[in-house]
């Protein structure tokens, strides 16, 4: 199967930790149940809980997250160790170190890192959904979609749409496009507003040769200029090409050419390679 040409597809640090996967989902209080002061109550653990470690640690990690997104994977890294030697407990810091690792093309210590966070933390849905994604990354499919079932069945988890997202991209890369169509789908039905998951749903659909479906989902993304970008183009440009309107591959051509002309899809199209 060819690539899937993705907006998942990883494009450094950056991309992994703010597009793909959301490295922290809370950096709050723990989850969890104290004792209330003077009676034998029941509360939900809140930020007045935490001992100093956990404020400390949980700023690190702020921290951490901070700076992975803008690239400074290092003082990322350093961040992190600070936050571990302060909670050695804390997963969370795990998880982002698993991104951090994987980011940085280090499989085996990414993988080290999402594996001691789900230990600390098993009911982590965020971790699950990123060790997921961690593992289609390295083609290893049967294991990802354990983990982004783990993820979806997680109680209260608040991530659904973005892992129905990236398991259906994964089971894309494994070749099954039926499955992939059905999950893209029922993201879809969750986040019709979300072009991610649209543009990965036309193109399945154009996988599979359902061009006047993708043709709707993808032009739904180029009416919107807020959406519209080099990849929409060239796929609403492929969908033409193959109904056999000549007329709207050329439109939309020379909105590759004007827009976006040093971009791969915009040389794919000038050399006329529709089926790359």
């Amino acid at each position: 199967m060819r690539a899937l040409p993705s907006v998942l597809r990883a494009r450094g640090a950056r991309a992994f930790a703010a597009c793909l996967l959301g490295a922290v989902a809370w950096l709050g209080g723990c989850a969890g149940q104290g004792v209330a002061p003077g009676g034998g109550e029941q509360e939900l653990r809140t930020a007045s809980d935490q001992t100093e470690n956990e404020k400390r640690a949980r700023a690190r990690l702020e921290l951490a997250s901070a700076y992975f997104e803008r690239g400074q994977t290092d003082v990322a890294l350093d961040e992190l160790k600070q936050a571990l030697a302060a909670l050695p407990t804390l997963g969370e810091a795990y998880n982002l170190r698993g991104l951090i690792y994987a980011s940085l093309g280090e499989p085996r210590l990414a993988d080290e890192s999402f594996q001691r966070a789900l230990q600390l933390n098993a009911r982590d849905g965020d971790a699950k959904h990123n060790y997921g994604w961690f593992l289609c990354q390295q083609s290893r499919f049967a294991d990802a979609q354990a983990h982004f079932s783990a993820a979806l069945a997680t109680p209260q988890y608040r991530g659904v749409p973005r892992t129905l997202l990236a398991q259906g991209v994964c089971q894309a890369r494994d070749n099954r496009l039926p499955e992939a169509e059905a999950t893209l789908m029922r993201a879809y039905e969750l986040d019709t507003a979300n072009p991610t998951i649209a543009i990965n749903l036309a193109e399945v659909l154009y996988l599979r040769g359902n061009y006047e479906r993708a043709r709707f989902y993808v032009r739904r993304i180029n009416q919107q200029p807020e959406t519209v970008n080099a990849q929409s183009l060239w796929l609403a440009a492929r969908i033409e090409q193959r109904v056999g309107n000549r007329a709207g591959v050329q439109e939309f051509g020379k909105q590759l050419r004007e827009r976006y002309p040093q971009a791969p899809q915009t040389l794919s199209y000038e050399r006329g390679r529709f089926d790359d």
